[in-house]
């Protein structure tokens, strides 16, 4: 079964997000050492991860193979671009896709620390300014 990307408007639950952790840091893996990787932080049962296993590979987030009884999943959407068509999706969805009203949201957030706000400044300072069209997205 081969992946499909995921659409953009479909974004991560928590509980999906975990699982997709465990996929991306451990490579293929069967249901049952999903389950142990992630009991020490969340316990979950074994049918739980399976369900939600299923929903991602419905999403395209994750695609399975056949090895004797058991089934292998592995994560056929890699880690930065799901962070891209999240960042994407509240980009949308909570900032009218203004990347600037975005960052001016960021630099007003208090806890914002010097360090964090010096990379943003050298990110900025250093872009070029003559980003092709709809290529911009760096920042995100």
């Amino acid at each position: 079964m081969g992946c499909m990307p995921p659409k953009r408007s479909i974004t991560l639950t928590e509980a999906e997000l975990r699982l997709m952790r465990v996929l991306w840091e451990r490579g293929e893996s069967a249901v049952a050492d999903v389950v142990l990787a992630v009991a020490d932080a969340t316990p979950l049962a074994y049918n739980s991860v399976l369900t939600t296993i299923r929903v991602l590979e419905r999403k395209g987030y994750v695609t399975h193979r056949q090895e004797g009884r058991a089934f292998l999943y592995s994560a056929c959407v890699a880690q930065q671009e799901a962070s891209r068509a999240e960042v994407q999706h509240m980009l949308s969805r909570f900032f009218g896709n203004s990347r600037e009203r975005l960052l001016l949201s960021l630099l007003g957030d208090d806890e914002i620390s010097a360090d964090e706000l010096k990379r943003l400044k050298e990110t900025i300072a250093s872009a070029p300014d003559d980003v092709p069209e709809g290529a911009a997205g760096e920042l995100a």
